[in-house]
C-alpha cells in the first residue's frame, strides 16, 4: 500500500533579510496509513513547517509533497483548501476555539462549512466520547485548558479525516492534564484507523509513537519502525 504522506526530495527555505535559511534539505519521508509519527526538534528547527507542508498550507521550495496520492504543491489555492477540509483534522497547542460559539457549535463548524447534514449528531457523539456532553452549551472561556483541548480534538474528528495533525497539543497543559489529553487523542485516532502526525517537545509524548522523527539542521532522522514494518 502506498504511503499516505510522502516527501520526495523536499527542500524548504525561508528568506531572512539577505540570508536564506534552510529548514529542510532534500528531505524524504513516508508515513503509512494508520501510523502515529512524532516529530521532535529544538524550537525554530522546522517542526511546524513540516505540518504546514503536509497540510498544503505552505509549499516546498523544491521537491514534492504527496498526501493520499495528491501532490499538494501542484494544487490551486482553492483545491488545497478543499483537500485539507476533506482529509485533514487539526489539533493546535492553543486550541483555536471560536469564543463566540458554544462548545457544540465549535465542534460542528467544520462539518457545517462543508455542508455536512449529519454534523449535529456526530458532534454530539464526539462530545460524549471526550467526556464533555454536559458542556455542549457552554462557551470556551468557561472551560479549563484540558477541556478546551478535548473540544479541539472532537472538532478535528468531526469530518472523520484520514489524517490528524497535532501541533504541541499538550504544550499548554500541566503534565497530568496533558497525559489525559494524549490518551484521548491516541485512542481516538487508533480506534478509527487514522494517521496521527504530532509535533512535541516532550520525550514522554514522543515515546508513545510508532516512530519518532527528529529534525536538525534541515535533516530528518527517524527512530522506530513504521506500522508497515511491524
Amino acid at each position: 500500500m502506498p504511503a499516505l504522506v510522502r516527501f520526495d526530495r523536499v527542500t524548504k527555505d525561508f528568506a531572512e533579510g539577505s540570508l536564506l535559511r534552510h529548514v529542510l534539505k532534500d528531505a524524504g519521508l513516508a508515513v503509512e496509513e494508520g501510523e502515529f509519527l512524532a516529530i521532535r526538534g529544538r524550537s525554530g528547527s522546522g517542526k511546524s513547517t513540516i505540518l504546514n507542508l503536509i497540510a498544503g498550507i505552505d509549499h516546498p521550495s523544491a521537491g514534492d509533497v504527496f498526501v493520499a496520492g495528491a501532490c499538494l504543491n501542484r494544487l490551486t489555492a482553492r483545491e488545497s483548501t478543499l483537500f485539507r477540509r476533506d482529509h485533514v483534522g487539526f489539533v493546535f497547542q492553543f486550541f483555536n476555539l471560536i469564543p463566540t460559539l458554544t462548545v457544540l457549535e465549535n465542534v460542528r463548524l467544520p462539518a457545517e462549512l462543508a455542508g455536512g447534514a449529519a454534523a449535529a449528531g456526530r458532534a454530539e457523539e464526539l462530545l460524549e466520547r471526550v467526556g464533555l456532553g454536559d458542556r455542549r452549551h457552554s462557551f470556551p472561556d468557561r472551560l479549563s485548558g484540558g477541556e478546551q483541548q478535548r473540544v479541539a480534538i472532537a472538532r478535528a474528528l468531526v469530518r472523520d479525516p484520514r489524517l490528524i495533525l497535532a501541533d504541541e497539543p499538550t504544550g499548554n497543559l500541566d503534565d497530568a492534564t496533558g497525559a489525559t489529553v494524549m490518551e484521548l487523542l491516541v485512542s481516538a485516532t487508533r480506534d478509527g484507523g487514522r494517521t496521527l502526525i504530532l509535533v512535541t517537545h516532550s520525550r514522554e509524548v514522543a515515546a508513545r509513537a510508532d516512530r519518532v522523527l527528529t529534525i536538525e539542521d534541515g535533516r530528518l532522522t527517524t527512530s522506530g519502525r513504521s506500522r508497515a514494518q511491524l
